[in-house]
């Protein structure tokens, strides 16, 4: 496994993170722990979840899920760099009681306090802010994070799927007041969906935060789908199956998938080691729902794309170009 700093911290983390968003409610808790053992004896030191997974009635299972496979001892606690997020309602019916989502300084005291039971460890490493509060300051959100820090409830704060706007004005805020801010961002990043190259990931650079792509295969898009399905092993589903009514997207995706296979180049394991070649990535979040998925992501760490590779993907997903310049003259 190959590590490297989470954005502008000391904080080494590896350069694949696993994620658990299938745990609970795809894979069950023992085979859920069997991953984590698998990631954590190949050096993957850093989970991220949400205090959402489960979802439904089911909200926080996937947190207790981690939290039992902590109290097996044996240092899995230690040697883990914890993240994990709040924002989300947690009532099971979807109705929250007031003052019981979002990111006022009420509901971050409530939902760390309850991460931290499901989790049974006394500290986050990473806590997220899940979505943009619209009507909390960030004022109040950093004195909230700030008392946390001072507790030893958490360790750092990072956010997911902000808008550049909004990395820029949390972390203005944190600098008035003398505060660390966000360290890093969490967003929705791959080949089939670069517009996060427009605003979201200059602001990231500039600030110093860490990027951690989510769903890097985009729904399995880039897993090899056509050939899954051609070869009978796998239809499409989901995201992918929608993508691929369409004949021009389906069009674009048979192109990688040919450009790949004249390269002797496994789809999956490309569109990660793709995401690890971009700046300002720390790493993408794989989410595995067996150990050979995870086996197949670890590889991608050592895919090496050439030049003609790269500039192939280019040609096939061309991303949006930088800001301004991609919308003004």
């Amino acid at each position: 496994m190959k590590y490297t700093q989470l954005g502008r911290t000391g904080l080494k983390v590896s350069r694949i993170v696993l994620g658990t968003m299938n745990f609970g409610p795809q894979t069950d808790e023992a085979s859920s722990h069997s991953i984590m053992d698998a990631a954590l004896a190949a050096g993957v030191n850093f989970f991220d979840t949400a205090n959402v997974y489960g979802w439904g009635e089911n909200k926080g299972r996937t947190e207790e899920i981690l939290g039992t496979w902590f109290a097996k001892g044996g240092g899995r606690r230690d040697k883990t760099v914890l993240a994990t997020k709040v924002y989300g309602n947690m009532g099971a019916d979807g109705a929250a009681w007031p003052n019981h989502d979002k990111l006022s300084a009420a509901n971050i005291r409530r939902a760390v306090d309850a991460s931290l039971k499901r989790l049974q460890t006394d500290h986050i490493d990473l806590y997220q802010f899940h979505h943009v509060d619209r009507r909390t300051p960030f004022e109040e959100i950093w004195q909230a994070i700030e008392v946390l820090i001072q507790q030893g409830k958490i360790l750092y704060a990072g956010s997911s799927n902000f808008p550049g706007y909004k990395i820029a004005q949390a972390n203005e805020t944190a600098a008035r007041h003398g505060r660390l801010g966000l360290v890093s961002e969490q967003c929705l990043y791959n080949l089939a969906e670069r517009r996060a190259e427009m605003e979201v990931i200059p602001a990231a650079e500039e600030y110093g935060l860490g990027v951690i792509p989510w769903s890097p295969l985009h729904g399995g898009l880039l897993g090899g789908v056509i050939k899954k399905e051609s070869e009978g092993s796998r239809r499409a589903s989901g995201r992918s199956a929608d993508a691929l009514a369409n004949t021009a997207v389906r069009a674009q995706v048979q192109a990688y998938e040919d450009l790949l296979d004249k390269h002797g180049l496994e789809p999956g394991e490309t569109a990660l080691a793709w995401l690890l070649t971009r700046p300002g990535v720390t790493g993408p979040i794989v989410g595995p729902r067996t150990e050979e998925q995870l086996t197949s992501a670890l590889r991608a760490v050592e895919v090496e794309l050439s030049q003609e590779v790269l500039d192939g993907l280019d040609e096939i997903f061309p991303g949006p170009g930088a800001s301004p310049e991609a919308f003004a003259w």
